[in-house]
């Protein structure tokens, strides 16, 4: 191993440690930045969403369907295609759940995060295109910001390299130490380690992690300037994020050094992107929707229905309805005092002398008679103009 006196003068130093201790409570940085991450995706994709006619806060509440499926996807993927990690001989499989070491796979993030906002959609009633659509460009600035975690971690960098950009990893030891980990070829050191003291170079590596950073910031913007100009709808902004990225994740994967399975020669994770990217640029090219109406973006709450089940009225809901509708009564043209309109027969019958009251302060009121069930109401015709109900 080098020293610290044979440092490349243009390489920048990883951090010493990945974990801060606040008392009893160990903050992550990785956790911390994925955090961040998150929160921005899902105030940016607010933003998006109201600014195409939906309602605010909806990607919030379909996002709480969403990201807890996305996790839980993402460390899926993860334990399954680096398996040799959690269930090989000598290893401890329980940390399969500690997830806080680091360890998501973008891909099951996404498509178990899917899952989810499609469930969340469903319930808030906005198409699930227009959610994906909203949340792309903050999904992969998202991205970026996880990668800082990343070179907290000291991880996913690449081969070694005597680029001017070249990324300086230390020793890690447990408490910070003197001296080295025998065996570890890799000079990947779990999370919790802290950087041995005196410090020991490791060696000078790609900053894949870095690559992956400014890919990813330009494919947010790529996204945002192409959704302004083509107004693209039904999930193509997404599809064009999804082809984006993958474009520059095949070729960065290829320059990582950490292990991982294969699959026809290539590295699992170079298979994912070929097959993805093709699927998302096919997606692109066959779907033509336009984009939403912002009048279908604007249901966003969630509540039972007042409809029936089967979305038929009953018997009794029209009859209710009828019951409940305001009768309306046709004034005759001329109408004599002491006549009222009868209801079986709209025929207009006069009333014996007393049957029917007037009000005899107002000289100019007449008084009609107008039938509502089995009782008599007495309407009266007000100078104004308008029917005031007397009984």
């Amino acid at each position: 191993m080098a020293t610290a006196d044979s440092f490349h003068l243009a390489s920048f130093p990883s951090p010493s440690r990945g974990v801060i201790q606040l008392g009893p409570v160990p903050l992550r940085a990785y956790a911390v930045f994925i955090i961040i991450g998150i929160v921005v995706a899902i105030l940016w994709g607010n933003r998006r969403f109201v600014a195409r006619g939906g309602r605010p806060g909806t990607i919030t509440d379909v996002s709480v369907f969403a990201v807890p499926f996305g996790i839980v996807g993402g460390r899926l993927y993860h334990v399954i295609t680096d398996n040799q990690l959690y269930f090989r001989p000598g290893r401890n499989p329980w940390r399969a759940f500690a997830i806080w070491e680091g360890g998501l796979g973008i891909w099951g993030a996404v498509a178990l995060g899917a899952v989810g906002a499609w469930l969340g959609c469903r319930r808030y009633g906005i198409p699930l295109g227009s959610y994906a659509d909203s949340i792309a460009p903050g999904l992969v600035l998202a991205q970026a910001i996880g990668r800082v975690g990343n070179y907290f971690n000291q991880e996913l960098f690449g081969s070694p390299t005597t680029m001017p950009w070249g990324l300086d990893i230390f020793v890690r030891t447990p408490g910070g130490v003197a001296g080295g980990i025998g065996g570890n070829t890799g000079c990947e050191f779990p999370p919790d380690y802290v950087k041995a003291v005196p410090e020991v170079l490791c060696g000078t590596f790609q900053p894949t992690f870095l690559y992956e950073l400014l890919w990813c910031l330009g494919v947010a913007a790529l996204v945002v300037w192409a959704d302004r100009k083509f107004q693209l709808g039904g999930g193509r902004a997404f599809a064009l994020y999804v082809a984006g990225y993958t474009l520059g994740r095949g070729w960065i994967e290829t320059l990582r050094s950490d292990p991982a399975n294969h699959f026809l020669g290539l590295r699992i994770n170079v298979v994912t992107s070929i097959v993805v990217f093709l699927a998302a640029v096919v997606f692109l090219v066959l779907r033509r929707t336009p984009r939403e109406d912002p009048a279908t973006l604007q249901k966003g709450e969630a509540g039972p229905s007042t409809a029936p089940a089967d979305g038929k009225s009953t018997a009794e809901d029209a009859e209710f309805a009828a019951d409940s509708a305001p009768t309306e009564f046709a004034e005759p043209a001329s109408v004599s005092p002491g006549a009222v309109k009868t209801a079986s027969s709209g025929a207009v019958k006069t009333v014996p002398p007393g049957a029917v009251k007037t009000d005899e302060t107002s000289a100019a009121t007449t008084d009609l008679a107008a039938p509502q069930g089995d009782e008599v109401v007495i309407l009266s015709k007000t100078p104004s103009g308008r029917d005031t109900d007397k009984s």
